[in-house]
Parts: C-alpha cells; structure tokens; sequence
C-alpha cells in the first residue's frame, strides 16, 4: 500500500517539493492524521460500487482514502496550484478525477450524470473551507442532486447549528434549512491540532442523510424559509415580534399575523428557537394566504 499522504513529515515533503504556501483567503488547512480520515470515510459508508464527490481536496489526504474505498472519486478543487501536486500524489490511483473548478459555480448534476454512470449510490465527503461551508451545502442540498448524503467536516460552531435541536440556544434558521432536507448529526469532533496550519477552532464531522421527502410539507418552501429566517431575526424577541418587524408589511399586518399564530396554534409570545419544524411548516402555510396572496 502506498505511503499515507495525511502525515506531518509527508505533507511538510510535498509541500517543500513544489514550494506550496496556504492561502488565508482559501481556507486551507491540511489533516494530518491518516485514523481521522479513515473516521471520516467510515462514516460515509462507502462500498467498492459507490462514487464520492470531494469539495476542496488539498494535496489529497481525504481523497486518497475515498479512492481506496470507493469505485470512484471526482474532485472540485478551485486553486490551480494545487492540481500538479494532485496529479503527482494521487498517481498510484486510476479511480480519481480531479477538476479545477469552483463548487459553488459548477453544475454538479451534469458533473454526476457524466462521471458516476455506474455506481450503486453517491456521497459527499468533505473537508470543507469554513468560509464557504454554509453555501457548498445548502447548493447540495437545494439543487435536488441524485446524492445519498454529505459527511463533512467544518467548523465545530457551524456543525452544532447545523444538527441543534428546537429549545437549544444554537439551534436557528441554519438548523432548519438543513434538517429541512436531512438528518443531521455530528458523529465526531475534531482537534484543531490534526491540521495544517493549526485553525484557531475546533472541528467536527457531520453527517447529512438526505430525506425521501422534506421534513415538512410547505405550500411554498421559499416563504416557508422565509418565515423561518424572520422569526430568528433578533434572537430575543417573540415570534410576534419578529414576524411584524421582518415581513413586508409586517407591521401593517400585525393582525394576520396573529390571527396566523392562532391558527398555527402557536403562542405569540414563544420565541422562534422554540418551535419545531413541523410548527413552523404551519405558521407559513397558515401566514401565506395573508403575504401571498394579495390579500391583507
């Protein structure tokens, strides 16, 4: 077996090889523990008939290990010096595409129905940039991709919104735009000492089980988001509150939206980190008629 990429004195090599400094603006930090990668792809329950995409493969540590246990592994990497590194560390692997682009811009579904045309399933698995990790997912999550699920690892601050539950004070609208669509759970944390450079944070790795339907039926979702995104708008007010001052005319239609409320059978005076997703899937289908409509 080749020589894991994912250790201290390895990377330091191939860095010092090409003369590789990381970029603050990109978000690099490379892992530098083979056993946490090798959590990390467990998780993803990769078989030897499934494809994984990479978002950010860095000079390969996480993509080495997705070669090994999957059919197939194409790679999103935005930074071009990166890709000569890639294609000499990678080199004992046949089942790796690499392509230079950017995530949040590439059409992903072209990019699976062209390169996994024989593989039983597909994951995401992921060492993400922290500065764009909210937006790669929820691109994922929102183009209604054939992907079985993401296992990614970001910030431990983003993971704990991202699978917080009603009533905790992390839990907001970033806990229902994802559980919107799947089942999150943190299934590690991950010492910011495994990195290089160091990140000043903690890590964890989550794990994103896509939904057969959402986790609530909406008239329209993107009021529904709408909705929840309003009613977390400052964190220490109402629902009441929240919902007057945020939605257009909200203050004009404080009536409707209490009389939505009542409907919803919710209390006006609860605030938005209280209710589940079921409730909120009631209050904005029971504000829509009220806000989208035309009527007042």
């Amino acid at each position: 077996m080749t020589k894991d990429i994912a250790t201290p004195i390895r990377t330091k090599e191939i860095m010092k090889k090409y003369g590789f400094s990381f970029k603050k603006s990109l978000g690099q930090n490379f892992l530098i523990d083979p056993n946490i990668l090798e959590n990390i792809v467990s998780h993803a329950g990769l078989t030897k008939e499934d494809g994984a995409i990479e978002v950010g493969p860095g000079i390969g540590a996480l993509t080495e290990h997705l070669a090994r246990a999957s059919k197939k592994v194409v790679s999103f990497e935005i930074d071009q010096r990166l890709l000569p590194i890639l294609q000499d560390t990678l080199s004992p692997y046949d089942n790796i595409k690499v392509l230079h682009a950017d995530i949040l811009k590439a059409d992903v579904a072209t990019t699976i129905k062209e390169e996994f045309t024989d593989v039983e399933k597909v994951m995401v698995v992921a060492n993400l940039p922290y500065y764009v990790t909210t937006p790669i997912i929820l691109k994922l999550l929102t183009e209604n991709l054939p992907i079985q699920g993401l296992v990614v690892m970001l910030q431990k601050e983003v993971a704990d919104r991202i699978a917080a539950k009603p009533g905790s004070k992390t839990y907001g609208s970033l806990s229902i735009a994802i559980q919107y669509y799947t089942e999150a759970s943190t299934v590690m944390v991950v010492p910011k000492t495994v990195f290089m450079p160091q990140p000043n944070v903690d890590s964890a790795v989550i794990k994103l089980m896509k939904r057969d339907t959402p986790a609530v039926q909406v008239i329209d979702e993107e009021f529904f988001f709408l909705v929840t995104r309003s009613s977390f708008a400052q964190r220490r007010k109402t629902i009441l509150n929240n919902l007057t001052s945020q939605l257009p005319d909200g203050k004009a239609k404080k009536e409707s939206i209490l009389s939505a409320l009542s409907a919803a059978e919710i209390d006006p005076t609860r605030r938005g980190e209280s209710l589940s997703i079921p409730e909120f899937g009631a209050l904005a289908d029971a504000l829509y008629p009220f806000f989208k409509s035309g009527s007042s």
